[in-house]
């Protein structure tokens, strides 16, 4: 039995298309506010606030580790209680975190606020997961949390332009009326969260305080492996930008052009490669053709300072890389997870998002810009060897869960 069911089972065809039209409203309301945050955040935690670099990162770093360990329980608890509850409750908590942001005038509420930020922003992912596992069939989850990502970057695209927008004003207002922004895109996907039909968790299926995906080694170790691919995702924002600025004579505005790659081509092609994975053996093979891709874009980075196209080239190579490895990783997460246990299982595997957010712009920093070429092939190779990791690690995960199966 399905765990999560609609409180009127009749009416759950009805209800599957208008609750993916009020998930996808929901995603871009957040995250034309986040794409603003991304943006300007740091520059106003500097100027205005008046931190330290080395205080924001330990700050920023500190909110993410603390919303890495919350991700499970508060996962679990949209499984006891009900994801869209939890979801809504999650949503307004971050807009207060952000709202709370122009109001930090120093570092120990600065790291108040990223802590409820972290947890937040992280259970809000885990219960989103398992209301998109409740509204949709397993067979069209892949590729409907594929259109999901495609609404997220476009959602992402448009605040990153009016965060340009902040940072050529440089003002207190600007960067206040962007958290204004943020807080209130929040706010608004609450109520559509709001709108959704009541899922609930079928009688007893999920016992209290039962966390047993803590105890499922092989999901484990998928969630390590999908981590550490996970490590491509400061590349454009943060390490790309050092490389460029330090190793190569490309001019600035080819950051912004990579980042218009990037989002362009996830708006453009996520749905269509996520429709080529419909299971399980399909996913693990996306996932290791992901890393062979980040590869070939890691060795041809390291090619730039003999000429900035290999930097749209590279970027080209990642971004295809990037939405391989998202249409393996949804299949896989999903497919894994036992359906009375969505809410617990996509919150822990959540937290190779927070470990990458958390540990990939140090870690790369020395990695690439202290190694230069033996460091992009280094990171590649990373990448590759991770991606054919899986398949092994899926076909353990899917052993263990028959057996788990027949026990029962």
């Amino acid at each position: 039995m399905t765990a999560l069911t609609l409180a009127a089972p009749a009416a759950a065809a009805g209800h599957r298309g208008a609750g993916r039209r009020l998930l996808a409203q929901a995603q871009f309301a957040n995250s034309v506010g986040d794409g603003a945050y991304l943006v300007a955040s740091a520059f106003y935690f500097a100027k205005v606030v008046g931190l330290p670099p080395a205080q924001i990162g330990i700050g920023l770093t500190a909110g993410w580790a603390v919303g890495m360990v919350a991700g499970v329980p508060l996962g679990h608890l949209a499984d006891r209680r009900g994801p869209r509850g939890v979801a809504v409750t999650l949503a307004v908590a971050t807009a207060v975190a952000v709202a709370s942001f122009a109001l930090v005038r120093s570092f120990v509420p600065f790291l108040l606020v990223t802590c409820l930020y972290g947890i937040a922003q992280t259970g809000l992912s885990a219960a989103r997961q398992a209301l998109l596992a409740g509204l949709v069939p397993p067979a069209e989850r892949t590729s409907a949390r594929a259109m999901l990502q495609a609404t997220l970057n476009g959602g992402l695209a448009a605040g990153a332009g009016l965060g340009g927008i902040a940072l050529w004003l440089d003002t207190p207002a600007a960067y206040t009326a962007l958290f204004a922004l943020d807080a209130a895109g929040f706010l608004v996907a609450a109520a559509l969260l709001l709108r959704l039909p009541a899922l609930r968790p079928a009688g007893g299926a999920v016992p209290s305080g039962k966390l047993t995906v803590l105890r499922d080694r092989p999901y484990a170790l998928v969630t390590l492996i999908n981590a550490v691919l996970l490590f491509y995702m400061p590349l454009l924002s943060v390490i790309v930008p050092l490389w460029i600025a330090g190793r190569t004579s490309a001019p600035s505005w080819v950051v912004a052009a990579l980042l218009l790659v990037n989002t362009g081509s996830v708006l453009a092609f996520q749905v269509r490669v996520a429709r080529r994975v419909r299971t399980l053996r399909e996913a693990s093979a996306s996932v290791r053709r992901a890393g062979l891709m980040m590869l070939a874009a890691c060795a041809v980075f390291a090619l730039s300072p003999y000429g900035w196209p290999y930097l749209l080239l590279g970027a080209a190579l990642l971004v295809w890389g990037e939405m391989l490895l998202a249409a393996g990783a949804w299949e896989i997460s999903f497919g894994l997870a036992p359906d009375d246990r969505q809410g617990q299982y996509q919150g822990f595997f959540g937290t190779g998002t927070a470990v990458a957010r958390m540990l990939g712009p140090v870690a790369l920093t020395a990695l690439v810009l202290g190694g230069g070429t033996l460091g992009w092939l280094a990171l590649g190779a990373m990448f590759a060897a991770a991606g054919a990791a899986m398949a092994p690690a899926v076909r353990w995960a899917r052993r263990s869960a028959s057996r788990s199966a027949e026990r029962a």
